[in-house]
């Protein structure tokens, strides 16, 4: 079976050695993705803005490799202040709650640029939301 990856353009992925999104057959695994929008963190501060920003640029990962955030059965966030977990959670509800994919939720002691607060990684089954 072929394995297919997804990149998104930014500079990190070839000196890091990544991609945004690895496919196999059904399956997809999207690398952390952040509140960034061309290259820069947008909303610091504000946790819960910051995973939604990161929700939405993981479906659009997720969706040029043939997925949606339905098909979503698990995702991890990395927080850097676990005290913030109800506005992280919210955010999280809000794209999942009717998908309810498996989730852990972890504090990191940093992410690679201070101002970013949540980083959300998934893992998708083509056709597991229905």
């Amino acid at each position: 079976m072929t394995v297919l990856r997804f990149g998104s353009g930014t500079p990190w992925e070839s000196v890091v050695g990544y991609s945004r999104v690895v496919v196999r057959g059904d399956a997809a695994w999207v690398s952390g993705t952040t509140a960034t929008v061309d290259g820069v963190v947008v909303h610091p501060g504000d946790a819960g803005a910051q995973t939604r920003q990161a929700i939405a640029n993981l479906a659009g990962a997720l969706e040029r490799a043939g997925f949606s955030l339905a098909d979503v059965v698990r995702t991890r966030m990395f927080v850097t202040d676990i005290g913030r977990w109800q506005e992280i959670g919210r955010a999280h509800g809000e794209a999942f709650g009717d998908v309810r994919p498996a989730t852990s939720m972890v504090q990191v002691v940093a992410l690679i640029d201070p101002e970013m607060l949540v980083e959300v990684e998934a893992d998708a089954v083509r056709g597991a939301g229905g």
